[in-house]
């Protein structure tokens, strides 16, 4: 089959991939849609040594035409972190499309019965690719309780950090989306509040009760800390194929609690696109084929871009 494959430090396309072989608890989709997000990106660039076929924002088939979508953390569901309902922590797991195990930029992808969701027929093709992403985002208020008067701050004016900025928008009245391009942060939209990041550094040092860090750069954080008030919360969405190099002592003096934050709901996500809440669609900047999976990812990997959607049939 056709896929893109990750060497670890670049991609390539692949025309004679082996087909997936499914293990007794996984079945075959056929691709539809995949999304390009910055973890695949961070992935070509060395971030957790994968090599194989990246890709875990997708939209796929069965044989019998019904749509799906799938969690992306495959758990053994035989260890003691499974059976505590922590199956996104299993020491065991593999990762679609970033740990041990191929993702959906192919025309095939296995993944485990378990972990599938259907995609509702009012959902889009293209609004399906970002379940996966939205989840993430939702996975902050299954983690923090944010109230009404919370003031947040979301860092970061890519795709995950609108999609944050939305989600948290439900529970706060006073969201700012703080980044540096004024084109990507009109995409959020008038009930998010917008700040470019020199002004929020010049006048907003320490207001914030929660910062989220959704910048993809490893200075995210820093600034994350300077914008967040004494006893105040950053939630870490950033994951990149370097190093921080972070001077800790302001989380101390400030008493600062930092909470890492990866995958979250999808009946949540899945809902919010069914009910029309958030116009994700508005984030995607171009469409491209298989066959121009490498252009695709060259375009994804430029600074300031939105989404870039792989659509599998030419």
């Amino acid at each position: 089959m056709i896929a893109l494959y990750c060497t670890g430090t670049n991609v390539r396309m692949d025309r004679s991939y082996p087909e997936p072989v499914p293990l007794v608890d996984e079945a075959v989709l056929s691709v539809t849609h995949c999304g390009i997000c910055d973890t695949d990106v961070q992935l070509a660039s060395g971030y957790m040594g994968f090599k194989g076929v990246p890709g875990h924002e997708f939209v796929g088939v069965d044989e019998n035409g019904d749509r799906y979508t799938a969690e992306i953390n495959n758990a053994c569901r035989q260890c003691e972190w499974c059976a505590r309902g922590l199956e996104t922590h299993c020491p065991n797991r593999t990762v679609l499309g970033i740990f041990k195990h191929d993702g959906a930029m192919a025309e095939r992808v296995a993944v485990p019965k378990a972990n599938l969701h259907m995609i509702p027929d009012s959902i889009s093709d293209h609004s399906a690719v970002f379940i996966e992403p939205l989840a993430a985002a939702f996975q902050i208020l299954e983690q923090l309780t944010v109230f009404r008067g919370d003031r947040v701050a979301v860092l970061g004016d890519g795709k995950l950090g609108i999609l944050c900025a939305w989600v948290l928008r439900t529970a706060s009245e006073d969201v700012t989306l703080i980044g540096k391009h004024d084109k990507k942060l009109a995409m959020a939209g008038r009930d998010v509040t917008k700040l470019r990041l020199e002004s929020a550094l010049a006048e907003h040092l320490k207001s914030y009760d929660i910062v989220v860090d959704a910048t993809g750069n490893s200075s995210g954080l820093e600034t994350a800390c300077q914008l967040c008030r004494p006893r105040g919360t950053i939630v870490l969405k950033t994951t990149i194929a370097g190093s921080h190099q972070l001077n800790l002592a302001p989380l101390v003096i400030d008493e600062i609690t930092l909470i890492g934050s990866r995958c979250g709901p999808f009946p949540k996500a899945i809902a919010a696109l069914e009910a029309d809440m958030f116009p994700v669609e508005n984030l995607i900047e171009a469409v491209y084929t298989l066959d121009q999976a490498e252009k695709a990812f060259e375009h994804a990997r430029q600074k300031g871009a939105a989404k870039v959607i792989l659509e599998m049939s030419s």
